[in-house]
């Protein structure tokens, strides 16, 4: 059984900086798809970047290029999203989310049930 859970999120000012952390749990062989996601009040969950750990380019929502970055830690049990230059309308509650078909299913724009397993979220708030 695969569990994840992801910590990191809290308040911050516009501009600021944060890094959300998805520690993982379970997986044994194969590649797979690492994403976050976040959902604000009153609006639908939004993919914000997936990563395939085959290889091939990382997707990241439009609204989220060059400020933010997923990266993954040597020991390739804990994932990160680094965010910068954060912006009040990036306020949600952010989810990591992983799955294990091939790298086509690996995408922000994929229907959000490609993710089997997700964190609980955690808060992110920018202030302006």
């Amino acid at each position: 059984q695969v569990q994840l859970v992801d910590s990191g999120g809290g308040s911050v000012q516009a501009g600021g900086s944060l890094r959300l952390s998805c520690a993982v749990y379970g997986y044994t062989y194969g590649a797979y798809c690492m994403g976050w996601f976040r959902q604000a009040p009153g609006k639908e969950r939004e993919g914000v970047v997936a990563l395939y750990t085959g290889g091939g380019t990382t997707d990241y929502a439009d609204s989220v290029k060059g400020r933010f970055t997923i990266s993954q830690d040597n020991s390739k049990t804990t994932y990160y999203l680094q965010m910068n230059s954060l912006k009040p309308e990036d306020t949600a509650l952010y989810y990591c989310a992983a799955h294990q078909r091939t790298r086509p299913y690996c995408s922000t724009i994929a229907p959000v049930g490609n993710f089997r397993y997700w964190g609980q979220g955690t808060q992110v708030t920018v202030s302006s």
